[in-house]
C-alpha cells in the first residue's frame, strides 16, 4: 500500500547461506526506511497447503505425525508442500489422497496464512474439502509415517485449549470453520 511506503526496506544485496532439498536460507543486506543498512536472515520456502477435510458426519480428518525439529508427535490437519509446477488445488488433492486415502468431491479455497513472517516467506493455502469418500489405503511418501483420526470441530477446539493441538497452521485453518 502507498501509505506504508515509509515502512519498506529495500534489498541491497542477497546471498544464499544454505540451499537444501526444501529450504533456502538467505542473508540479505537491506536499506532501512531511514537510509541505514541492516542485515535480514530468512528462509525461502516453496509454500504449502492445509486441508479441512470434512466427513459427512461433520467431523474432520486429523493426523498424528512425528515432527523432527521438536522431536515429538503432533496432532494436525492434513497438509503438504507445493511441488514445482503444481497448482494449489492439485497439491491439496494429492496431499489429501496420499496422507489419508480420501478424495473429495468439493473443494473450496478459504484463504492464505503466513506462519513465520519474522524469518520465512512461507505461505500456506487453506482448503475446505467435502464430499469425502475413502479409497482405502494411504499412499505415503517413503519417509512419511502418520496415523489418521477423526475429530469433531468442537473436540478440535477443545484440543487447542488443552494444549493438544499447538500447530499454527491447524489452529489458523480451524478458525476458518467459524466463518
Amino acid at each position: 500500500m502507498e501509505m506504508d511506503s515509509h515502512l519498506k526496506e529495500t534489498e541491497v544485496e542477497s546471498e544464499s547461506v544454505f540451499k537444501g532439498v526444501m529450504l533456502d536460507v538467505r542473508r540479505d543486506r537491506v536499506r532501512l526506511p531511514d537510509g541505514k543498512i541492516s542485515v535480514r536472515e530468512y528462509i525461502r520456502h516453496p509454500g504449502a497447503v492445509v486441508i479441512l477435510a470434512q466427513l459427512p458426519n461433520g467431523s474432520l480428518l486429523f493426523e498424528r505425525q512425528f515432527r523432527y525439529p521438536l522431536r515429538r508427535v503432533f496432532l494436525e490437519l492434513p497438509a503438504g508442500k507445493i511441488d514445482p509446477g503444481e497448482t494449489l488445488l492439485d497439491t491439496a488433492q494429492r496431499e489429501l489422497l496420499e496422507e489419508t486415502g480420501y478424495r473429495a468431491a468439493e473443494w473450496t479455497h478459504l484463504g492464505t496464512m503466513h506462519p513465520c513472517i519474522g524469518y520465512a516467506d512461507e505461505r500456506i493455502e487453506i482448503f475446505l474439502a467435502s464430499g469425502l469418500h475413502s479409497l482405502g489405503a494411504q499412499a505415503l511418501d517413503h519417509n512419511e509415517f502418520l496415523d489418521v483420526l477423526e475429530l469433531s470441530p468442537a473436540d478440535a477446539r477443545q484440543a487447542i485449549f488443552n494444549g493438544e493441538i499447538t500447530d499454527a497452521k491447524t489452529i489458523a485453518a480451524l478458525y476458518w470453520l467459524t466463518r
